[in-house]
């Protein structure tokens, strides 16, 4: 999978590691393993521009997904293709860390952005339940491959 990561913050992340996590989460949910993620990490004024241009909400936010070929999980049979790009934002993401890391909600954000673009939402309280628990898995089982 290509996955191109660009800091265009002043923060310093573990690039290396959501690469890693974003890779895990793609082959986890069945992604033909030659489609394409981008994933963007931005300071707070530049997710703001992109939360008011993108969803019309005021101010900045964690992380921003815009799914590209409206990919499925589990649709590795259909072919490589572009599963969309995932907008970070450390600063505001870093407000959000109650015991955990900041590389920690880094990387649930990355999975977060992943599952959003394969058509996962929690707006709907049955959908959250499932989509948070399947990020929570995901996290954990990354995480015992990195030890």
């Amino acid at each position: 999978m290509a996955i191109e990561l660009s800091n265009e913050s002043k923060s310093q992340c573990d690039e290396a590691g959501l690469i890693s996590v974003a890779h895990y989460t793609l082959a986890e949910m069945g992604i033909h393993p030659e489609s394409d993620v981008s994933i963007t990490i931005v300071d707070e004024d530049r997710m703001s521009e992109l939360h008011v241009e993108w969803m019309e909400l005021e101010g900045p936010t964690d992380v921003l997904s815009f799914p590209m070929d409206e990919m499925l999980p589990h649709s590795q049979a259909d072919g490589p293709g572009i599963v969309g790009d995932i907008v970070l934002c450390p600063e505001f993401a870093a407000r959000q860390t109650v015991n955990h890391s900041l590389a920690d909600e880094l990387s649930i954000l990355t999975i977060h952005g992943i599952l959003h673009c394969l058509g996962y939402d929690h707006a709907e309280k049955a959908e959250e339940i499932e989509m948070f628990g399947l990020q929570e898995r995901i996290l954990s089982q990354w995480k015992v491959t990195q030890a």
